[in-house]
């Protein structure tokens, strides 16, 4: 028999869309956009909004680059397909502050001088914002001891801060300076 004959009975496999339409709510403001299935909120953020704050590091979830606020919670942007974000609340570095007043995080970088490239500074700020909303929660880290209750929030001293702030890597080795930026924040 012919190999031919044998798929003739065969039907052709359906045309699959490859894209579907979202809203994302960016800094404040709800769009509606289509996007490829393939896409990360990174790329997205980055491609279709021109908001250039995230960084593409490792494209791995490991450095902690592209970190994001989605729906207040801190997350590496270059693992999140934007398909699966829609109705999503994202919040990137730039709209952190307030008009012309930068957030108290923003504002404490730059009195301490946490930084030296940039590079990390949008991933490290948006990744403080949200351990320090995780902490004020009660949410424990591995540093957080066993005596702490749950119910109350998380004490923050410097060893526990680096903790939280692990999974954001600074090239440039900004370290100190990132988590006394962050002290004076919670004092």
């Amino acid at each position: 028999m012919d190999s031919l004959a044998l798929g003739a009975d065969l039907e052709p496999e359906p045309v699959v869309d490859e894209h579907s339409t979202v809203t994302l709510h960016v800094n404040g403001d709800p769009t509606t956009l289509t996007v490829d299935h393939r896409t990360t909120v990174l790329e997205t953020l980055r491609e279709n909004f021109g908001l250039t704050g995230a960084k593409k590091g490792c494209d791995h979830g490991q450095c902690g680059a592209c970190t994001v606020l989605v729906d207040g919670r801190r997350v590496n942007s270059c693992l999140l397909l934007a398909v699966a974000q829609d109705g999503a609340t994202i919040t990137t570095v730039e709209g952190l502050a307030d008009g012309e007043s930068l957030h108290p995080v923003q504002r404490a970088f730059v009195e301490r001088d946490a930084l030296q490239c940039g590079f990390c500074t949008p991933g490290q700020i948006c990744s403080a914002v949200g351990m320090l909303r995780e902490a004020a929660d009660g949410h424990p880290s591995h540093a957080t001891g066993p005596e702490t209750a749950a119910t109350g929030p998380a004490a923050l001293d410097a060893d526990e801060i680096r903790e939280r702030m692990s999974g954001n890597l600074c090239r440039c080795g900004a370290y100190p300076r990132i988590v006394e930026a962050i002290e004076d924040v919670i004092e």
